[in-house]
């Protein structure tokens, strides 16, 4: 099976598991897109990325049933995803590309009271979509400029996520003063 028909399987299924409001199974599809933009390094293949996970966020934290046209926003964004299917099909990459971007305009417009929520959430998931791009082997640079953010927002990211998974954190304040507290009354008694 080539990339375009993976693609186009994704966009299917994507359609269905919004309408089931599985955020397990839209992750899941997020990050089998991530895998094939990295390899054909592709804005659409990244825009699908983004937008899957930016559901898959939206229903794990319940945060769709603020949304009072909830409803009516997934029949519209699954018929953007219906025509970027039918084109990724056709081979029509233009097409694809342009109703992903309407599918992002659409999330994006989703509630009112959301939006600003939505956008942030859309930012957070373009940058932890980019570092796991960057984690295939794509360049910083080609990254960055693939997910539309800036060198520094994913380098910022894939340090702190770096830092986690070798076990390294930051103190809080009250660790930090009780730390330094403890070091100079030890160093204290052994100055007299």
């Amino acid at each position: 099976m080539g990339e375009g028909e993976h693609i186009a399987d994704v966009l299917e299924a994507t359609q269905q598991a919004l309408k089931d409001e599985d955020a397990v199974k839209l992750r899941e599809l997020s990050n089998q897109t991530v895998h094939s933009a990295s390899l054909i390094q592709d804005s659409g293949s990244i825009t699908l990325a983004v937008l899957v996970y930016t559901l898959s966020k939206l229903i794990e934290r319940n945060d769709h049933k603020r949304a009072k046209n909830w409803g009516n926003f997934v029949k519209k964004f699954n018929s953007w995803m219906a025509l970027a299917e039918s084109s990724i099909r056709t081979s029509e990459t233009h097409e694809y590309e342009s109703y992903l971007e309407q599918a992002r305009k659409s999330l994006a417009s989703l509630s009112v009271n959301l939006k600003p929520y939505i956008q942030d959430v859309i930012l957070k998931a373009s940058i932890n979509k980019a570092s796991r791009v960057y984690e295939h082997g794509i360049s910083l640079g080609k990254t960055a400029q693939l997910l539309g953010v800036t060198q520094w927002e994913l380098s910022e990211y894939t340090g702190q996520k770096g830092a986690e998974e070798s076990g390294y954190h930051t103190l809080n304040v009250k660790e930090r003063a009780k730390m330094a507290l403890d070091f100079f009354s030890s160093e204290k008694g052994k100055l007299i």
